[in-house]
């Protein structure tokens, strides 16, 4: 077994990374206080998915709590919430994770019995037929079983009439031409009343495999116990590795998408959405991330000051600017909410702003707040075990490299405005955005 020291900041011991001879990685991660964070990282989720599934990854999140051989549905979550523990999981485009943080008990006693009962949900879901519900036809209104298939279809009949996810939909599918991101993670009504146990369950055997797979532990305890436990629990059984997947990545467009929708609102919504930089390239992320925090975070921000506190009569109710990370290709996004009978004055306004990062300089002082503030943000999240927990994950599924972690606070220092500049130039341009709007049907 391969074991690294990685030197994460603001932790007073080396997280140690130890990777199995069958791939599974177990990362421990020293935290002093009564809390633990016991979490597993699957690197898979809508981007192992295809039209024919897309929506899989997270309807079996669901149904990983429905029991294993050893403890029926919903032992795993008496028990342990019993102990004070908050136990949950999610699903995005990279990853599925499960995590449980709870008080580590006399002696660690409870944070071995998270760590035996986490386990054996992880290798040894039953995914019962009981608890999924049978197949069905969606426009048969008789069907009344309220199991787990349904609770999905539900989950996703209410985001799909939240506006903003309307508007964040259309504008994810038309930054992409082939890959994998273009769909919603939440899939379709069509698919999840449809798809089979058999077919969860070979999607489970194939992609919840040794090398997909991250488990850590954070906290206050003894490393080599600890790392045994979590060994004897995760009994792989031989059991293979996921085939190597390699998705197209896809180029930005090269002149700007405009696509208008409508929907029963009283205000209209718009979200301009460019392609960036693979997740693992540290260093324009970050400077992404300053940028987003100049554009758009905040009271302070240019967006704000410039398109809210200083117009005369009102046009926006909302701005801002975000930036998602993925392994293949982040995401950079404007988003509004405004008047809807001013909406070629907030779209020229909202162009000008991105151009004006730069006909309109950057200066020193805005960068300094902005990396202030960024740096302040990764503080925190080195304050609890659930946040080390996260933060771990996110580096070993999505960017493929905890050690990226030890030049994290090193490279915000050393990015200058000129750098800024120079990503904003190469991801930022308007012939390579894509523009949702959508207005209120009246």
């Amino acid at each position: 077994m391969k074991k690294t020291l990685i030197k994460y900041p603001f932790l007073t011991r080396d997280v140690e990374v130890y990777e199995r001879d069958n791939g599974h990685k177990i990362v421990l991660a020293h935290k002093e206080g009564e809390l633990v964070n016991v979490s597993t990282w699957v690197k898979t989720g809508s981007i192992n998915e295809d039209d024919k599934n897309n929506g899989i990854s997270h309807f079996l999140e669901h149904l990983m709590f429905k029991g294993t051989h050893k403890h029926k549905a919903g032992e795993f979550d008496k028990i342990l919430e019993a102990k004070g523990a908050i136990v949950n999981a999610a699903t995005w485009k990279d990853y599925t994770f499960y995590y449980v943080t709870l008080p580590k008990g006399q002696e660690d006693k409870d944070l071995y019995l998270a760590i035996e009962l986490h386990s054996d949900m992880m290798l040894d879901p039953v995914l019962p037929e009981e608890e999924i519900g049978a197949p069905f036809d969606l426009n048969d209104h008789t069907v009344t079983d309220k199991r787990e298939r349904h609770v999905v279809i539900e989950e996703i009949r209410m985001r799909k009439d939240q506006n903003w996810t309307k508007v964040y939909n259309t504008c994810n599918f038309n930054m992409y031409k082939k890959h994998p991101y273009k769909r919603d993670v939440i899939g379709t009504p069509e698919i999840i009343s449809q798809v089979t146990q058999p077919e969860i369950m070979n999607y489970y055997k194939t992609f919840y495999s040794p090398e997909n797979m991250t488990t850590i532990i954070v906290g206050d305890f003894d490393h080599e116990k600890v790392l045994n436990a979590v060994e004897k629990g995760f009994d792989f059984k031989g059991r293979v590795n996921a085939p190597k997947k390699i998705n197209e990545i896809d180029n930005s467009t090269d002149k700007t998408i405009v696509i208008e929708n409508t929907t029963k609102a009283n205000t209209a919504y718009m979200m301009i959405g460019y392609l960036g930089p693979c997740a693992n390239a540290l260093k324009e992320n970050i400077e992404l991330d300053l940028i987003s925090i100049i554009l758009g975070d905040g009271t302070s921000s240019r967006l704000y000051q410039n398109l809210i506190e200083k117009q005369p009569d009102p046009i926006f109710n909302m701005i801002n600017s975000e930036h998602y990370q993925f392994r293949d290709g982040n995401n950079f996004f404007v988003q509004a909410n405004f008047k809807p009978e001013k909406k070629d004055l907030a779209l020229k306004l909202t162009k000008e702003e991105i151009t004006g990062l730069l006909t309109r300089k950057i200066s020193e002082d805005e960068l300094q707040k902005a990396k202030k503030k960024i740096k302040s943000r990764f503080a925190q999240e080195a304050e609890t075990v659930s946040e080390i927990g996260e933060t771990i994950g996110y580096y070993m599924t999505v960017c493929d490299d905890l050690k990226l972690i030890e030049d994290y606070l090193k490279d915000v220092n050393d990015i200058t405005v000129e750098d800024l500049e120079n990503t904003i130039k190469k991801y930022l341009n308007l012939n390579n955005a894509v523009i949702s709007i959508l207005m209120p049907e009246s």
